[in-house]
């Protein structure tokens, strides 16, 4: 899932806001104050893609794919000093599913043996680019897709698969089918059931090449059917596929009862179906009323009662919700913008991320907000800047790792982002499975990086100074201030005589633009949807793959990544990743920045199992209110 850049830098230092987020992002980098749009306490918006990225966990031995202990959800209390143990939290990696029945377990029921409180939630927000789950690719726009709708499948709270609409689920010997029987009290929030029809609807919509959906292919590809489906008429005329009216790899077997075939085994099928993309929808509702996304009749947790654009957007507490309603009544979404500490100390807020300015007086355990200081762990995104690679100067490698070697990402963490970030390494963050800690990656080294712009193709044009003209495109409103971490960037690329222009479009925009390659250079960020390598390698750099924003493609990745997608043995198919992982920093389609680091948040004490979690998954059923 996308994440924008820019949230990157102030969610590790404050966790504030959540806006532009390919997969979550937006937000004011973390050395200035806390812009007065939305704040997130969670670290995490998903992967799908995010603007500086639109969702983390590695084995215990990361290189091998060894499985761990997966981590439970925290909202560590912060007792005047935050820990210094450097520890990385860790997921297990995801098993691949055995022939037979109960190919997952339920979704947990531990935290509904409570009965609903009541009360209201309220935050600051920012209004999501879409809340149509088919169309959603930002984790901002995720979160409250997540509430409101719902799929076969999602993801526990250590980020495993568990069944939601579906009570049951079996897989054939072969590995290419998948049934799944309904739970009987499935239903749409309206009351009416949720029938095998909705689900097999549902997922013909997504790939209906009318709904424009940008995820349908990345996420359904791998069922029968899917790719015929999405054909239109320019790629039937050429070759490339089918034209089909439905998706054959989905049947209706009765009521309850729907069936999967895929087009080879996947470890991750039924992660990948815990993506909005895969949610189910009224189909009654969608063709007969053109204004349902006023207020969508979903399945999930919370409905949407009201959405006052840039004003107010209120979820309601669904009593028919088949895992049980939730605790509190509603959640309330302030979109209008406000200073998040001021409303926070003000109680008009229940929670807030928490800045650089803020953190030290926060952490002394003499100020009275200290009680409610929480550490969320780091999550499972990677930031950087994207370089397509089509276009010149960035047509050649050895100015895309020129522009790698020229900048000090160490010396930017410490000096300009209060170490709230860490150099990237690689593509795959710390504590997800088959992260590498022994990659070859870039140091900052401004000699070689001349030597490679005076090896390069460019090399006469630098000197001549008709070098090609270079625009950086980032997340933000017209004449923002362009982040300082970013400023020091651009000084340590005009070091080498290359000089860069920024350029700042609205994010909703900017996520389509990121879409259609439309950018030469682009700030963004990814956090994962599901913990499984694939979601980042081959979403991101498999040269067909609709998430590829940087137009690379190179022969050999592809053939390694369609390798590892059907391996079955998990330690090889990590081998694979951890090869083509090199290959990918080899080739340089990015400038990496940064991983997350651990982040803070203010949650009243009234509050309770209100989780800061890794990865973007539905959570506010959870939350009570202890008085």
């Amino acid at each position: 899932m996308v994440l924008t850049a820019f949230r990157l830098l102030i969610l590790p230092a404050m966790l504030s806001l959540l806006v532009l987020v390919i997969a979550c992002g937006g937000g004011s980098p973390p050395e200035i104050e806390t812009s007065p749009a939305a704040t997130e306490p969670t670290p995490t918006l998903p992967a799908r893609a995010a603007a500086a990225p639109t969702a983390t966990q590695p084995a215990a031995d990361a290189g091998t794919g060894a499985a761990t202990q997966a981590q439970a959800p925290t909202r560590e209390s912060v007792p005047g000093q935050a820990s210094t143990s450097g520890a990385v939290p860790t997921v297990a990696p995801l098993a691949a599913p055995t022939a037979g029945e109960n190919c997952a377990p339920s979704a947990d029921l531990t935290f509904d043996n409570r009965p609903p409180q009541g009360g209201t939630l309220v935050r600051l927000y920012a209004d999501p680019p879409s809340i149509d789950p088919h169309l959603v690719s930002d984790a901002t726009s995720s979160v409250i897709t997540n509430e409101v709708f719902g799929g076969l499948v999602t993801l526990s709270l250590d980020y495993q698969p568990v069944l939601d609409l579906a009570e049951s689920c079996s897989v054939s010997d072969d590995g290419l089918t998948y049934t799944f029987v309904l739970r009987e009290n499935a239903s749409f929030q309206d009351g009416s059931p949720v029938t095998a029809q909705d689900v097999k609807w549902s997922i013909e919509r997504a790939a209906d090449p009318d709904t424009l959906s940008t995820t349908a292919e990345t996420y359904l590809g791998d069922i029968v059917g899917v790719k015929d489906k999405l054909c239109t008429e320019e790629a039937q005329g050429a070759g490339e596929c089918t034209i089909a009216d439905e998706v054959r790899g989905v049947q209706v077997i009765d009521d309850r009862t729907v069936e999967f075939t895929l087009d080879a085994p996947k470890a991750y099928f039924l992660a990948k179906l815990s993506y909005p993309t895969a949610y189910v929808l009224d189909q009654d509702q969608v063709t007969e009323d053109g204004s349902w996304l006023d207020q969508p009749n979903g399945t999930g947790p919370f409905r949407l009662a009201q959405y006052d654009i840039g004003e107010l957007l209120i979820l309601e507490r669904n009593e028919h919700y088949h895992l049980g309603p939730p605790h509190i009544d509603s959640v309330h979404m302030i979109l209008s913008g406000g200073t998040a500490m001021i409303m926070y100390e003000n109680d008009e807020i229940h929670l807030t991320g928490v800045g650089t300015d803020d953190l030290p007086r926060l952490l002394d355990p003499n100020d009275p907000l200290n009680p409610e200081l929480h550490r969320s762990a780091q999550d499972f995104s990677v930031f950087y800047i994207g370089l397509n690679v089509n276009d010149p100067p960035f047509d050649d490698p050895k100015v895309r790792q020129a522009m790698n070697y020229a900048i000090d990402l160490p010396g930017i963490a410490e000096n300009v982002l209060d170490n709230r970030v860490s150099k990237a390494t690689g593509v795959i963050p710390p504590g997800f499975p088959s992260y590498n800690d022994n990659l070859r990656g870039y140091t900052f080294n401004p000699d070689l990086a001349r030597e490679l712009l005076e090896s390069s193709t460019y090399a006469d044009a630098l000197a001549s100074g008709d070098f090609p003209r270079i625009t950086l495109t980032i997340s933000g409103s017209f004449g923002a201030t362009v982040p300082t971490y970013l400023e020091v960037m651009l000084e340590q690329w005009r070091a080498l005589g290359i000089e860069i222009d920024i350029q700042q479009t609205e994010w909703a925009t900017f996520l389509q633009d990121v879409n259609d390659k439309k950018y030469q250079m682009f700030s963004l960020g990814w956090i994962a949807d599901y913990p499984d390598p694939e979601n980042f390698l081959d979403l991101l750099f498999h040269g067909e793959s609709q998430n590829n924003h940087t137009s690379y493609s190179n022969p050999e990745v592809n053939r390694l990544l369609e390798e590892a997608r059907t391996e079955r043995d998990r330690d090889r198919r990590f081998e694979i990743y951890n090869q083509v992982e090199q290959m990918v920093l080899d080739d340089a389609p990015w400038v990496w920045t940064w991983y997350r680091g651990e982040g803070y948040a203010l949650i009243k004490p009234e509050v309770s199992d209100y989780f800061l979690l890794q990865m973007s998954i539905p959570k506010y059923r959870y939350i009570y209110f202890n008085k």
